[in-house]
């Protein structure tokens, strides 16, 4: 007899990335978190835009009232006289340094929806402000007001300079129609610091935001660690690790702790219920039918042959479903758990030294990890059928190897270099009671045991050819979680 502990590969584990921050529709701690972090985002979105655009328009105030200052200097410094439109002198170096970033204009209406410029500050040097259109519309609607706005600029690359224009339709004594009085600044400084503000402000709120973002994780992570231990220790019962819910939890879940205590506790009575009306209907109807055999058996003829034959079924009838049923009761509970391997070797020094004579080798390879999710008992009736089976079977070899298959599932084969069983007679063989070698011993009912079983704890059996030569049992069984 040999034994191989097969490796099996562990789960791979969940990713912490896509645990915390995966879709969040199927997970509490994942909505928490992209709930928490899409608020932030948004608040900080907010937040970041408004104080740029506050701090924009601040500066932006900051030009208009200094351009108030000049078209105020430049409206009292401007008189109407016999030969035109005069200008005084503007006590502003800038407007009379060329270029300088500082302008002013006086133009009077054409009549055609533009203006014509009459008078300019020395600093434009040639060029002039540039009047968007409709401007004339927009001034005589607010006579008196001052209106502002934004201007590409009027100078060539690379000297070119975004202004910010105040312009006023303001009337003169001694002129009918109203002159437009325009200043102008550059406004680059004032852009340049707006950048910067910004960058610092969205790199600031970046920071912030990571740093809320951390904190949330963290908060879900350890406000909810208790659902966290919750979790595994259930996952412990129905592994068969445990067999209730120990630790106490906070008062928020405590209850449902408590709740699932009481299942398992209810679960557990039911079951034993069960197997206690099992065990009474056994008893009360093998005895009846014991009786009705022996008497029959005392006797000959036609009618206690026919008592006999028919008891006889009965009885079988009645192995058959309590065998079910006490099957059934024991798949339904929680944590039952019977590691594979100690069954295996059990199995397998037994059947050796009863087919001793035969010199039956046994040579079985299972993973320590791998356990049968439900009770000894009953894997020890699956097993000992199969192996028992082959041992009668075999001219020498019996080989078993046991392993996961995934998704909760395990499978045994067991395989023989007997004489192997042929394809239309396969079926036949898991049928209750079916003999295809009536010269060996034995009642029949091994495989179809085995098939009831099975089926009882929702696993299948197939029978093939073994490349041993012999038959070949795969069975399919659940595995408890390793």
């Amino acid at each position: 007899m040999t034994e191989g502990a097969g490796d099996v590969s562990a789960p791979a584990e969940h990713r912490s990335w896509a645990r915390w921050f995966g879709r969040p529709d199927r997970s509490l701690t994942r909505r928490l978190i992209w709930l928490a972090s899409a608020w932030i985002i948004l608040a900080l979105v907010l937040t970041g835009w408004a104080l740029t655009r506050q701090y924009q328009e601040s500066a932006l105030r900051r030009l208009g009232n200094e351009l108030s200052d000049t078209l105020d200097e430049v409206v009292i410094a401007t008189n109407a006289g016999p030969d035109g439109i005069v200008v005084a002198e503007i006590r502003d170096a800038r407007t009379e340094r060329a270029l300088s970033g500082k302008y002013w204009a006086v133009a009077e209406l054409d009549g055609e929806g533009g203006v014509r410029v009459i008078a300019g500050s020395p600093s434009l040097a040639g060029e002039q402000l540039a009047v968007p259109r409709g401007l004339p519309d927009r001034l005589r609607a607010a006579t008196g007001s001052t209106i502002s706005f934004n201007d590409p600029g009027f100078l060539r690359p690379p000297l070119r300079q975004p202004l910010r224009v105040a312009a006023s339709l303001k009337s003169l004594p001694g002129r009918r129609e109203p002159l437009v009085f325009m200043a102008a600044i550059d406004r680059t400084n004032i852009e340049n610091d707006t950048r910067q503000f910004a960058t610092f402000t969205w790199t600031s709120l970046l920071i912030l935001g990571l740093g809320l973002v951390i904190a949330v994780f963290l908060q879900v992570q350890i406000g909810l660690r208790p659902l966290f231990s919750l979790r595994n220790e259930i996952a412990d019962v129905r592994k068969g690790k445990a067999a209730r819910i120990v630790h106490s939890y906070p008062m928020e879940i405590q209850p449902l702790a408590e709740q699932v205590n009481r299942l398992l506790d209810h679960n557990q009575e039911t079951v034993e219920r069960q197997r206690t009306h099992v065990g009474n209907l056994a008893h009360a109807l093998k005895t009846p039918l014991s009786v009705m055999l022996a008497e029959a058996g005392t006797q000959t003829g036609i009618l206690p042959d026919m008592v006999r034959k028919q008891t006889e079924v009965m009885k079988a009838q009645v192995d058959h479903h309590l065998r079910r049923a006490r099957a059934a009761a024991r798949a339904q509970l929680l944590g039952e758990r019977t590691p594979i391997a100690g069954v295996l070797d059990e199995m397998a020094v037994m059947l050796e030294r009863v087919f001793e004579e035969k010199s039956v080798e046994i040579d079985w390879r299972a993973p320590d990890e791998l356990s049968f999710r439900g009770e000894r008992q009953d894997l020890q009736e699956i097993l000992g059928n199969l192996m028992e089976n082959a041992c009668k079977w075999a001219r020498r070899r019996v080989r078993i190897n046991a392993g996961p298959t995934g998704l909760g599932q395990m499978q045994v084969v067991v395989e023989d270099d007997g004489p192997g069983l042929p394809a239309d007679l396969r079926d036949a063989a898991l049928e209750r009671g079916a003999r295809l070698d009536e010269t060996t011993p034995g009642s029949g009912l091994g495989l179809s045991i085995v098939v009831e079983l099975t089926r009882a704890y929702g696993g299948s059996i197939t029978l093939a050819d073994s490349d041993l030569g012999g038959l070949k049992v795969l069975l399919e069984l659940p595995a408890a979680e390793a």
